[in-house]
């Protein structure tokens, strides 16, 4: 049996006490994941964004709001793992002054200044131990499998699901799960459910019990 962190749902950044910028992140994918996990009969710790969603009791779930709270959060539970899955959207920018007071109208335009924040999966990417394991995803528009590869290296990942606008909350998705080497291991569409057995099998046989399956 593995414990297996999760991180789930989208990041709020607040512009002011009452305004943020945020995505249409559910938690669904998530909560598929960890069902899948908890199925096969692993331990599972969730750090989830603000979501509608219900995931599974038997899951240790932390909830946080901001991009640096998820990091937090998963930098202390990812050292107690055995390795992290990385479904959650954070936001990948943050306003770079936060107003005290709710933002009037002025009749005008509003600029508002930007800066990155912290990329909670390459961070444990960079981080983990020789004993643990770090998947990822990679939602994008264009050059979907390309752009996935990039980032597979870029944020020290053991495997990178690649994934589209599709997957924004919604009940189904399509998916592409590459290895270390960047070759495609798996290919599933269909409802979150049964897009994550499928991801959470191969995780299980390749990650956790280190045995290869068939290639495709």
């Amino acid at each position: 049996m593995a414990k297996i962190l999760i991180t789930s749902g989208p990041t709020r950044q607040y512009l002011d006490p009452v305004r943020y910028i945020s995505n249409a992140s559910s938690g669904r994918m998530g909560a598929a994941l960890a069902t899948a996990a908890l199925q096969l009969g692993h331990e599972v710790v969730i750090v989830s964004g603000p979501v509608p969603t219900v995931y599974p009791a038997a899951a240790q779930v932390i909830p946080v709001v901001t991009t640096d709270e998820m990091l937090a959060a998963s930098q202390e539970w990812f050292a107690r793992c055995d390795g992290a899955i990385g479904a959650a959207a954070p936001c990948d920018y943050m306003p770079k002054i936060v107003e005290t007071q709710k933002i009037a109208k002025t009749g005008g335009p509003l600029t508002l200044q930007l800066i990155e924040t912290p990329d909670v999966v390459a961070t444990l990417g960079q981080t983990k131990r020789d004993d643990q394991w770090v998947v990822g995803f990679a939602l994008e528009t264009n050059d979907r499998r390309f752009r996935a590869t990039v980032k597979l290296e870029k944020k020290h990942c053991d495997m990178i699901i690649s994934n589209g606008p599709i997957a924004m909350d919604s009940d189904v998705n399509d998916v592409e799960l590459l290895d270390t080497a960047g070759e495609v291991i798996a290919r599933v569409e269909g409802t979150k459910q049964k897009v994550a057995d499928v991801l959470m099998t191969e995780i299980d046989r390749r990650l956790i019990h280190k045995t290869p399956a068939t290639p495709l």
